[in-house]
C-alpha cells in the first residue's frame, strides 16, 4: 500500500501546483519587494530624523538660540520628520530696522533660552531659534507675516494651530510670561519652575541686594513693582514662608497630639500667632508691591 501509495500523492501535489494563477509569482515578487523598500524607507527616515536632532544638539551646546535662514527653517521646521517643538521668534534687529520692540524682546528671549539651556531638565525635546527678516525674508513671505517680533511655536507633528503663536499684544513679552506659554503648548512644564522660582529669578536677573535712595540714604529691601525684586527680598519671602508653616505645624500638633490640655492650649495660641502674624506681613508686602491688593489681616504700613 506504501509503494503504491507515494506516486499518488507526487500527483496531487503535481496538479496543485498547476492550479495556481499564472500570475502569482510576479504578485508575490512585487509585495516582497514592496515590503523591502518600506522597510527601507522607515529607516532612511529615522537616520534622517537622527541626523536632524544630532545637528540641532550640536547648534545648542554653542549658543541657546540659533540664527536660521529660509533653506534651515524649511529642513529643521517645516519638513518632516520631527519628534521635538521649535520655538521661532521671527524679528528684525538689524539697525536700519529701527525696531526697539524687536530688541527688548530679543533680550527676554535670550533670558529664557538661556534659562532651559543650563538647567538639568534640557533635552533634545525643545529648540529655541529666531529668524530675522533680513535673514530670511522669503520665511515671512511663506507665513504671511508682516509684523515683528512674533513668537511661534512648531510642534513635532502637524501644523501650528492658533494657540501656538504667542499673544505679545495682549501678554507683553516678559521671559516668565514665554515660559508659561512654552509650558502650555509643549509638555516641558519645568521651564516654568525655573522661570519663577525666586532664586533662580535671581540668577538670571542679576537684580541688587537693596537700593538705597541717593537722596536721603534711606535702604529699601521691597521693590516697589510686581516686575522686578530684590535679592533681600526673596530671603525675606523665605523666611516669612517658613514662619507660617511652623505656625501650621504647630497648629497641627496641638490639635492632634494627646498630651496635656495646658501644653496643647499654648502650642495652640503659639501656632496661631505665627501664621496672623507672618501672613499679614506677607500681604502687606504684596499690597506694596500690587497696588490695589484688597486684603490684609494686620496693617504694617
Amino acid at each position: 500500500m506504501g509503494a503504491r501509495g507515494a506516486p499518488s500523492r507526487r500527483r496531487q501535489a503535481g496538479r496543485r501546483l498547476q492550479y495556481l494563477p499564472t500570475g502569482s509569482f510576479p504578485f508575490l515578487l512585487l509585495l516582497l519587494l514592496l515590503c523591502i523598500q518600506l522597510g527601507g524607507g522607515q529607516k532612511k527616515k529615522e537616520n534622517l530624523l537622527a541626523e536632524k536632532v544630532e545637528q540641532l544638539m550640536e547648534w545648542s551646546s554653542r549658543r541657546s538660540i540659533f540664527r536660521m535662514n529660509g533653506d534651515k527653517f524649511r529642513k529643521f521646521i517645516k519638513a518632516p520628520p520631527r519628534n521635538y517643538s521649535m520655538i521661532v521668534m521671527f524679528t528684525a534687529l538689524q539697525p536700519q530696522r529701527q525696531c526697539s520692540v524687536c530688541r527688548q524682546a530679543n533680550e527676554e528671549y535670550q533670558i529664557l533660552a538661556n534659562s532651559w539651556r543650563y538647567s538639568s531638565a534640557f533635552c533634545n525635546k525643545l529648540f529655541f531659534s529666531m529668524v530675522d527678516y533680513d535673514e530670511g525674508t522669503d520665511v515671512f513671505q511663506q507665513l504671511n507675516m508682516n509684523s515683528a517680533p512674533t513668537f511661534m511655536h512648531f510642534p513635532p507633528k502637524g501644523r501650528p494651530k492658533r494657540a501656538d503663536t504667542f499673544d505679545l499684544q495682549r501678554i507683553g513679552f516678559a521671559a516668565e510670561q514665554l515660559a508659561k506659554w512654552i509650558a502650555d503648548r509643549t509638555d516641558v512644564h519645568c521651564i516654568v519652575f525655573a522661570m519663577t522660582s525666586g532664586q533662580m529669578w535671581n540668577h538670571i536677573r542679576g537684580p541688587p541686594y537693596a537700593h538705597k535712595n541717593p537722596h536721603n540714604g534711606q535702604v529699601s529691601y521691597i521693590h516697589g513693582s510686581s516686575q522686578a525684586q530684590f535679592v533681600a527680598e526673596s530671603h525675606i519671602i523665605l523666611v516669612l514662608n517658613a514662619a507660617i508653616t511652623m505656625g501650621m505645624v504647630l497648629l497641627n500638633e496641638a490639635a492632634t497630639s494627646k498630651g496635656d490640655v495646658g501644653k496643647r492650649r499654648i502650642i495652640c495660641l503659639v501656632g496661631l500667632g505665627l501664621v496672623v502674624f507672618f501672613f499679614s506681613f506677607l500681604l502687606s508686602i504684596f499690597r506694596s508691591k500690587y497696588h490695589g491688593y484688597p486684603y490684609s489681616d494686620l496693617d504694617f504700613e
